[in-house]
């Protein structure tokens, strides 16, 4: 059928290395199942394919680091029976494209993946792969309750009789690696959108007194857990306005704008060990206020425990940054390539604000844009920011 390649999980990123392999050959694997984990410079992140088949074919081993696109294993199609059913050592990786240069004090290779007692490999998410290091448990020994019953920190923690409530930090030498190599990936990244992109800025001042007011009485009954914030209003109102000015959602490649099918939202999270990662919330102009919170709490935590999709990276077509927990009142955004605008929401503050004639104090947001002036102008943008103060006004309807 063809091969599974490294994927691209975003435009900083121009290199994997596997971490883990979820299958072997004589599998058969099926659209969306995780078959890989890939260690970034930003993250280990889980890889999924896209298409039914049997695996053939390993061609890169545990540990090794390739660039983005070398063909990772060869896959056929159901029934028509592997070539090869032993994983041979792979052959020579193909010259490696040109990179962002990392520590000399990489991480040693990861181990791998542990194979039960049936031959099959046990599925184990990255981050309950280093709960079970910090813990002394042998993976093959847990039993699974994830998806495809894969290995959870939960199981891990069962298993050893623990039930401790943090997530396993990465080993001292570790760390300062990861958050150095994601400094320099980033670093790239933004010096090349400043370079390239003809930017233009934005500002908007929204008054959120009628969000706020709607919102306190939307959660009066409802658990802590399942309250909506202003922050996700602001997101949602952001999405459907996407979804009308289409100049501000998609991507400029080769010379040219392509929109996009749909309001795939990138929202940047800052991460514990510092630096950030910007998964998307898929077609978020269509979700329900509510449905859209539960999305953001689940890629948040993901995000900062492990556990994200490479398809989750690879999907922004827009991108909000929100640092109004951070106490910063203006966010100067710098627009991720191949995208062509990003969003930032600044902290709700009370403000001096004309009501007709007379003066209140009201809770107002500073919203920014930064937009490519290849696909849009001033004009659309201050059309985009005006819809999504619009929008805001009536948090019912989101």
């Amino acid at each position: 059928m063809g091969d599974f390649l490294m994927p691209t999980l975003g435009a900083d990123m121009t290199e994997g290395k596997i971490v883990t392999w979820l299958v072997g050959p004589g599998d058969e694997v099926h659209h969306g199942d995780i078959v890989a984990t890939v260690d970034t410079s930003k993250a280990e992140i889980d890889v999924e394919i896209f298409e039914d088949g049997v695996v053939e074919e390993l061609l890169v081993g545990v540990g090794e680091k390739v660039p983005v696109g070398t063909p990772l294993a060869r896959i056929a199609a159901v029934g028509a029976g592997p070539k090869a059913v032993t994983e041979a050592a792979p052959p020579s990786p193909p010259p490696p494209a040109p990179k962002i240069p990392v520590p000399a004090s990489a991480p040693s290779p990861a181990p791998a993946p542990p194979v039960s007692t049936d031959g099959h490999r046990t599925r184990i998410s990255p981050l309950a792969r280093r709960v079970a290091a910090d813990l002394g448990v042998d993976p093959q020994t847990v039993t699974g309750t994830g998806p495809h019953g894969s290995v959870v920190r939960a199981d891990v923690e069962r298993a050893a009789g623990t039930t401790a409530q943090a997530p396993a930090p990465p080993p001292p030498s570790e760390a300062p690696d990861r958050s150095t190599a994601m400094r320099q990936a980033i670093g790239a990244l933004m010096s090349r959108s400043k370079r390239e992109i003809p930017h233009y800025h934005l500002a908007l001042d929204i008054d959120l007194h009628r969000t706020e007011q709607w919102l306190t009485r939307h959660n009066e009954d409802l658990p802590l857990a399942q309250r909506l914030t202003a922050a996700g209003v602001l997101l949602a109102a952001t999405a459907r306005a996407a979804a009308r000015h289409t100049d501000m959602n998609g991507h400029y490649v080769d010379g040219a704008f392509a929109p996009a099918d749909g309001v795939h939202l990138g929202v940047a999270i800052s991460l514990r060990a510092g630096g950030l990662l910007t998964p998307a919330i898929k077609h978020a102009d269509t979700l329900a206020l509510e449905d859209l919170m539960a999305r953001l709490r689940d890629v948040v935590q993901r995000a900062r425990t492990g556990g994200l999709r490479a398809s989750e990276l690879a999907a922004p077509t827009l991108t909000v940054t929100d640092l109004g927990d951070r106490g910063v009142d203006l966010v100067h955004g710098v627009i991720y390539p191949p995208q062509v605008a990003l969003v930032g929401f600044g902290a709700v503050r009370p403000r001096p604000w004309a009501d007709g004639d007379a003066l209140a104090v009201r809770p107002v947001v500073t919203a920014t844009l930064a937009a490519d002036h290849r696909v849009s102008d001033g004009h659309r943008g201050a059309l985009f920011l005006r819809d999504i103060d619009r929008l805001v006004q009536a948090p019912e309807e989101l």
